[in-house]
């Protein structure tokens, strides 16, 4: 029996350049959206930015009545605790309490009364407390990982490449950032430092496949000087999509396990990925892309003088 992966197709013919103003009607559609959720909704931050206390404790005898140990906390009364159990046992679960509104002392507080609650039936093997000066801090310290990181990635392929191909990323990539972030909005799952590392990593594979198709995008350069630069970049995406495809393909299945397996700790991080393997390969074809014939893209300065040579290539068909 022949391996699957050889029925599939060495390169593709589908006119990406051709169809771009439906993709950037897409883009333009997801990013507004993201933006107005983001300003509208807001986020639904965990503990890491909200500041609260954060429990792992595992029952000593029976599976947990979530049910029952969500009453026993309401009648606490000390703000909407959060729970949700984690591994396979059913034994383990994760307690978060809201940041309570006296500061210091009525958050010490809560966290007695809690303990109090779970001290007969329950082993407390974490406790971690943010305040909300904290977690202020840690607001502002991701946004500024993520920014530093974007500018990084744009001087990188600034020097690798041309500042043409910089500025494409720099669109993809912020395509990718806000409608992640849009979806986090949205659907308020939950924002905590976990996401945060995820959008870093959706940044990085996105960035990934943008070399990649500009790689080959330079090299067709080189070598077809004299072919439209539509139909050069048509060819150079269409000749990477096979090994992007199978590289998405790999990752998502590492991806769907950890969503299903990971556990509530890293649900948020895994759904991130999940999205980012979409708008990733999305904005790196759809986005940085096309918009390479808006920005002056002049092959003297790419091709430094090379040997012309071209063949005749194939029209693409619509995508």
């Amino acid at each position: 029996m022949k391996p699957i992966l050889r029925y599939m197709p060495h390169e593709f013919s589908f006119d990406i350049v051709g169809v771009r103003f439906a993709a950037y009607v897409f883009t333009a559609v997801l990013v507004v959206g993201s933006i107005v959720s983001m300003a509208t909704r807001g986020f639904n931050f965990g503990i890491d930015f909200a500041g609260g206390v954060l429990m792992e404790v595992r029952s000593k005898e029976q599976v947990v009545d979530l049910a029952k140990l969500r009453s026993a906390f309401h009648d606490l009364e000390i703000g909407d605790v959060q729970l949700s159990t984690i591994g396979d046992s059913g034994k383990d679960v994760v307690i978060r309490i809201p940041q309570q509104a006296g500061g210091d002392v009525a958050q010490n507080a809560a966290l007695k009364k809690a303990q109090g609650l779970i001290a007969d039936g329950y082993d407390i093997r974490r406790t971690d407390v943010v305040g909300p000066k904290v977690g202020g801090e840690l607001i502002i310290s991701g946004a500024l990982a993520v920014a530093l990181a974007i500018i990084a990635i744009a001087i990188y392929v600034w020097f690798r490449f041309e500042w043409q191909f910089a500025l494409g990323t720099v669109l993809a990539l912020c395509h990718d950032v806000l409608t992640t972030l849009g979806i986090f909005s949205i659907f308020h799952i939950d924002f905590d430092l976990t996401a945060v590392a995820a959008i870093l990593t959706i940044a990085g594979y996105s960035v990934n496949d943008s070399v990649v198709v500009y790689d080959r995008v330079r090299e067709m350069l080189r070598k077809y000087k004299k072919m439209p630069l539509p139909e050069l970049l048509n060819s150079a995406v269409n000749k990477v999509l096979p090994r992007t495809l199978l590289t998405v393909f790999t990752v998502l299945l590492t991806v769907i396990a950890l969503l299903l397996l990971g556990g509530s700790a890293l649900r948020p991080f895994s759904i991130a990925l999940l999205w980012g393997l979409f708008v990733g390969t999305f904005s790196s074809i759809r986005v940085g892309l096309p918009v390479l014939l808006y920005f002056d893209l002049r092959r003297d300065e790419v091709t430094g003088g090379s040997v012309v040579t071209e063949t005749a290539s194939k029209k693409p068909q619509p995508a």
